[in-house]
């Protein structure tokens, strides 16, 4: 990440990212401390509640969380994280990844992970239609079989498969 031919310009920096990824780790502790709370966190008569080992998870989360955003604040270091061309790459995966889990749900997994297939290896791969086409289908079909039918391990369906009755 020190060759900064491929752009040149800058990007955030690391003490801005760390202070920003010890914020919302602090944040998700919190949630998870309230919920466990919500399911009790005290010792019944059948032993631990619900939330007892996730209230603790939860402490420990949000206490490493404040020791790091502590030790970031105080970092006088003006480290370049990333710059905004290696960021892009990043989100050039992210972001399409992260649209094909929010879709499942709508669509199943086949018909998504066909979509997500078919964009990665054409827009990222510049692969030709005939193999972006084969395997964009293949794969999805072979985990059908696989799941489906040798496991018996229903996935996630979405409209095409119960037009097909599955």
């Amino acid at each position: 990440m020190s060759d900064h031919a491929s752009g040149g310009d800058a990007g955030p920096s690391h003490r801005v990212v760390e202070l920003g990824v010890a914020a919302v780790m602090a944040a998700l502790g919190v949630v998870v401390i309230i919920g466990a709370m919500r399911a009790g966190i005290g010792w019944g008569a059948e032993g631990p509640k619900a939330g007892f080992l996730p209230f603790y998870f939860g402490l420990f989360i949000l206490g490493a969380s404040l020791i790091n955003f502590i030790q970031a604040w105080f970092d006088p270091g003006r480290k370049l994280f990333a710059d905004w061309s290696q960021l892009r790459q990043v989100m050039s995966v992210v972001i399409p990844t992260t649209v094909y889990v929010a879709i499942i749900p709508w669509l199943g997994i086949y018909v998504s992970s066909f979509l997500l297939i078919a964009v990665f290896m054409r827009w990222l791969g510049q692969y030709g239609w005939r193999m972006v086409a084969l395997l964009s289908v293949a794969v999805p079909v072979l985990a059908f079989v696989v799941f489906e039918r040798w496991f018996m391990v229903p996935l996630p369906k979405g409209f095409l498969e119960e037009l097909l009755g599955y």
